[in-house]
């Protein structure tokens, strides 16, 4: 959006924040290397994670790969997703060695056009889930230690057949994750000013800075997500990496503030490196995927699954988990919301007089049940975060310090009582954060009618959200703990 110039005597329009401009902070992310030297510490957690889940304590309380992974990493994961952004894809320590492996190999091939998509990640996302349910990866480091250990060697292999982010982009479940996640953070990494890049002749923020004696030779790498930054509307498929910052020669692109949730309100318009979020359907099936999940793995900690569990393996005379597990997930994941989304799609279509097909109608409204998603998943990891919080120390103590004497086992968190509140006031915010997007959404679609068009969404909204209040009120597995039950 360019701003017109102020007349005289007037003043000149704000400028929005810019994380760069900040004393310290900013220097530090302009220096060419500040993302090796986050993932560097990354990087060597993992390996005492992965070693000590090998080979430390089989019991999940006392091993850090399951305390960190499933305690400590997701909590932090979504509150920074929901305070600044997608800092830990910025951090991935995957990506420091693929770009290790890399000086000694280059990748020649490109990504299958069949596969530049988002549902291969779709599908190892619910994979993960499904599979964190199956094998009760929160209780056993070996499984745990085994997952980091394949993370590392699909990104590898991955990327070391595949030119560009291949694996960032197409496959990594995580970063799907944050990718949707961080549509409700407050910063976004654009242009200051769209007039300079019209001037611009080089492209260096996507071509990469190249050495001006050999054109094939690049100093500084441009985005390997093809985000031209003029055209990027979005935290969508951005990672943070900083690449475009570092390679533009005008210094004009930041790490803006913005209104949370911004992207998913605006126009339809084609947005590079993703296209149109209305021809989209793996990216709407994502957004849907994320909100959903969020219920299902919440219901995965709470007594009453066990009810379901039992229930079904009577009804289909089964032993093993895998069957009665699968039809839940089937029930939350497709039926659930294929039900709610095609009668509320249907209701305001009829309500509204509109002639737009049930699927454009879904895909358009299902990125306003994003903030209640991520609301749900922030409920839920902030209170293992929160409930956890200290059992770092005596698992530390006993990994690295034991002539310390013996560790506090006792030390854990913060009260379930104090954490209820805070899980309560995410929730809130999430649905009034997708009801404003809903009725945005309505507006648009029947100016005559608005009310009309948005009343069947937020109904929607409404039962996700009751779902979601009655699951944070159920006692909960306090998993990866000594309060587990």
């Amino acid at each position: 959006m360019r701003h017109p110039s102020p007349n005289p005597g007037e003043a000149a329009p704000a400028l929005p924040f810019d994380l760069l401009l900040v004393p310290v902070v900013g220097r530090l992310l302009r220096w060419p290397h500040v993302r090796t030297l986050v993932q560097i510490p990354l990087f060597l957690l993992s390996v005492i994670m992965v070693l000590h889940g090998l080979f430390g304590p089989t019991l999940a309380p006392k091993n850090l790969a399951t305390t960190l992974a499933w305690l400590h990493f997701r909590g932090l994961l979504v509150l920074v997703l929901l305070c600044a952004g997608n800092f830990f894809c910025l951090a991935c320590p995957f990506m420091l060695v693929r770009d290790a492996a890399r000086r000694f190999f280059r990748p020649a091939l490109a990504w299958p056009r069949g596969l530049r998509n988002k549902w291969l990640s779709v599908g190892l996302f619910i994979l993960i889930l499904f599979l964190y349910e199956l094998f009760d990866l929160w209780s056993s480091p070996w499984w745990t230690a085994w997952l980091i250990i394949s993370y590392f060697v699909l990104a590898l292999v991955i990327d070391g057949v595949f030119k560009h982010a291949t694996f960032c982009k197409f496959v990594c479940p995580v970063g799907q994750f944050n990718f949707v996640a961080s549509a409700l953070s407050p910063l976004e990494v654009k242009v200051r000013k769209l007039e300079v890049c019209d001037q611009c002749a080089t492209r260096d923020c996507i071509r990469g800075r190249r050495d001006p004696a050999s054109d094939l030779v690049v100093i500084q790498r441009g985005c390997e997500l093809a985000l031209f930054q003029p055209q990027k509307t979005g935290n969508m498929d951005c990672t943070f990496c900083l690449d475009c910052i570092h390679a533009c020669p005008h210094d004009n692109v930041g790490i803006m503030g913005r209104l949370p949730g911004d992207e998913l309100t605006a126009q339809d318009l084609r947005r590079s490196g993703i296209g149109y979020f209305s021809r989209r359907p793996d990216l709407a099936t994502l957004a849907i995927v994320f909100t959903f999940g969020a219920l299902l793995n919440a219901f995965g900690m709470v007594s009453p699954v066990y009810a379901v569990e039992d229930w079904l393996s009577s009804l289909l005379h089964v032993s093993h988990e895998a069957p009665s597990l699968a039809i839940i997930f089937t029930g939350i994941l497709v039926i659930e919301p294929l039900l709610l989304l095609v009668m509320a799609a249907w209701l305001s279509g009829k309500w509204t007089g509109s002639r737009r097909a049930l699927l454009p109608s879904i895909m358009r409204y299902s990125y306003g049940l994003v903030p209640l998603g991520f609301a749900v998943w922030l409920a839920h990891y902030s209170f293992h975060f929160f409930t956890g919080l200290y059992t770092i120390i005596p698992v530390a103590q006993n990994a690295v310090a034991p002539f310390l004497g013996e560790p506090r086992w006792t030390l854990t968190g913060l009260s379930a009582r104090i954490v209820q509140p805070i899980q309560v006031g995410f929730l809130i915010l999430g649905i009034a954060g997708s009801l404003m997007l809903m009725y945005h959404l309505a507006k648009e679609d029947s100016r005559d009618h608005p009310v009309r068009a948005f009343v069947p969404w937020a109904a929607v909204c409404l039962l996700v959200w009751l779902g979601a209040v009655w699951l944070m009120f159920q006692p909960m597995e306090m998993r990866a703990t000594f309060m587990s039950g």
